[in-house]
């Protein structure tokens, strides 16, 4: 049946709605991979335009600088980090061995940032839009409170003051370790994430009662 006129008027706006979408997607993929590349402080608007194959005034269409591109970039991926890390710090049955916790948790927050790199890349340069670093602050926060509630299944003796310390410890030893496992790949990247792992479960098995279910020893590869 062919389209009225008022069905193609409604159409269009959409479809217009639809190219945008795809094309700012295609824009924040290209900034990711250039902000990657050479850092936050040296990417530029041109060398964006340039990795996404437009021209820099269709880049310009949709965003006035890199700052806004960046600020984009870095609530969507601040959307999906608060998804991950609200699975992966879900509070678990007490009677769950620390190794399988430490294992599920560390393995969901590996996987987001070697899917995005880019996240690590703005979150933690040295010249970043203040935005972002409002939102990372915030983010961070929220971030601590649901390790804290977490260790809470698993630390239930342990007193508020030092669930807030073990806390803020296990989020440093995961920040350090990460550096490390995103400077690596393949089975060196893996061997990095297995010592973080360790590292970890040695850390918090005292306060655990040594409950960590691998008596000690150094933690395997096992799924």
């Amino acid at each position: 049946m062919p389209e009225t006129a008022e069905n193609q008027a409604k159409e269009q706006p959409r479809r217009r709605q639809a190219r945008g979408e795809r094309r700012i997607a295609q824009l924040l993929e290209a900034a990711a991979s250039v902000f990657c590349t050479t850092g936050y402080t040296a990417a530029s608007t041109n060398a964006i335009a340039r990795e996404a194959g437009v021209s820099p005034g269709t880049l310009y269409q949709f965003f006035p600088n890199k700052e806004a591109i960046a600020i984009e970039l870095g609530d969507r991926l601040m959307h999906e980090m608060r998804d991950a890390y609200g699975e992966a710090l879900a509070p678990v049955d007490p009677a769950t061995p620390l190794e399988e916790a430490v294992r599920a948790a560390v393995d969901r927050f590996i996987a987001f940032n070697c899917d995005h790199p880019v996240f690590f890349t703005l979150m933690h340069g040295p010249d970043i839009p203040g935005r972002i670093a409002e939102e990372h602050d915030a983010l961070h926060v929220t971030l601590l409170t649901r390790i804290e509630g977490l260790l809470s299944s698993l630390l239930p003796d342990v007193s508020p003051a030092d669930l807030s310390r073990t806390a803020r410890m296990s989020l440093g030893i995961y920040k350090a370790g990460l550096e490390l496992i995103l400077a690596h790949e393949g089975a060196e990247r893996e061997a990095y994430v297995q010592e973080l792992k360790n590292a970890l479960v040695r850390y918090l098995e005292p306060l655990t009662g040594g409950r960590s279910g691998h008596g000690g020893a150094p933690l395997g590869n096992t799924p």
